[in-house]
């Protein structure tokens, strides 16, 4: 972990329900829960799309929003928090409409101004380091890069990958289907990441899979994996049995195991990830050169 993070970070996953196509809601959703906090949180991580939510048609388009204008709201959440911030969201961008989650740093490190968009970090950032060979340390966005069913006929694919560096060291950004893909882990695993921090909307059928997945991603590149997972089922016009939602959020191990997770209920998940157990466990299988 970088040494601009706290020995043993803490994380949060407020595991939501999410309003489809209604973004009020979901924002005071996530302002109230962020509110709920302890005060020893240093990351809160909310699941995909908890700004806006989502529909399998264009009205997605409506929901969606701008960068500046999830910035602001997520700004907002984590100061409510006082903890970084990670959370999902449709975002609007000229014609194109991209599954995104944002990182946003905790309220007390303000970014210098800047933009670094190199081969690391990916995306867009406002830089707090001259170093733009580093990860992103300020606001960054990850845009889904493995669209699933039928976010692949209505979104564009984002093409960047993410490194930030969070309180809970150097962390990469992944979304829910990313976790099939073993290159998006191979990739992660080459830079020593100390964590990935996954947003997910999987279904409930399918929940066993996001366990497995989520525990093969901590193992395969010996790391912590922080999951929060989406809960309730769907809006809109979809019926409930067509969208429920598996929740499940989760903390892997670096050495696989599930530290904690949580079933279906709307509750929040604790957990610290302690820097000599991931030092340990990195000693002992020697596959991560840091």
């Amino acid at each position: 972990m970088s040494d601009l993070s706290p020995v043993n970070p803490t994380v949060a996953v407020p595991q939501i329900s999410v309003d489809d196509l209604h973004v009020r809601s979901n924002v005071e959703r996530l302002r109230r829960r962020a509110a709920e906090l302890p005060a020893a949180v240093d990351l809160a991580v909310f699941p995909e799309y908890a700004l806006t939510g989502f529909a399998p048609d264009d009205r997605i388009r409506d929901a969606a929003l701008s960068r500046d204008e999830a910035r602001d709201y997520l700004d907002e959440i984590a100061d409510v928090a006082s903890a970084a911030v990670v959370a999902g969201y449709a975002e609007r961008d000229g014609d194109a409409v991209y599954n995104a989650s944002a990182y946003v740093p905790p309220p007390n490190h303000a970014p210098h101004d800047g933009v670094s968009t190199d081969g690391v970090g990916g995306g867009a950032t406002d830089a707090r380091t001259p170093d733009a060979n580093g990860p992103n340390t300020g606001f960054s966005v990850y845009r889904k890069r493995h669209l699933w069913d039928a976010e692949g006929e209505l979104l564009t694919p984002g093409s960047d990958r993410v490194v930030v560096e969070a309180p809970v060291g150097s962390a990469g950004l992944l979304t829910c289907y990313d976790l099939n893909f073993v290159a998006e882990s191979a990739w992660f695993a080459d830079r020593a990441v100390d964590a990935l921090v996954v947003v997910g909307a999987w279904p409930a059928d399918h929940a066993a899979n996001w366990r497995l997945l989520c525990r093969a991603r901590a193992l395969d590149g010996v790391r912590w994996v922080v999951g929060a997972g989406r809960t309730g089922t769907a809006g809109g016009e979809r019926a409930a049995d067509e969208a429920t939602y598996a929740g499940g959020s989760l903390v892997a191990r670096p050495d696989g195991a599930v530290a904690t997770e949580l079933d279906r209920e709307a509750t929040t998940l604790t957990a610290t990830l302690d820097r000599d157990t991931l030092a340990a466990q990195r000693d002992l299988v020697g596959v991560v050169d840091e």
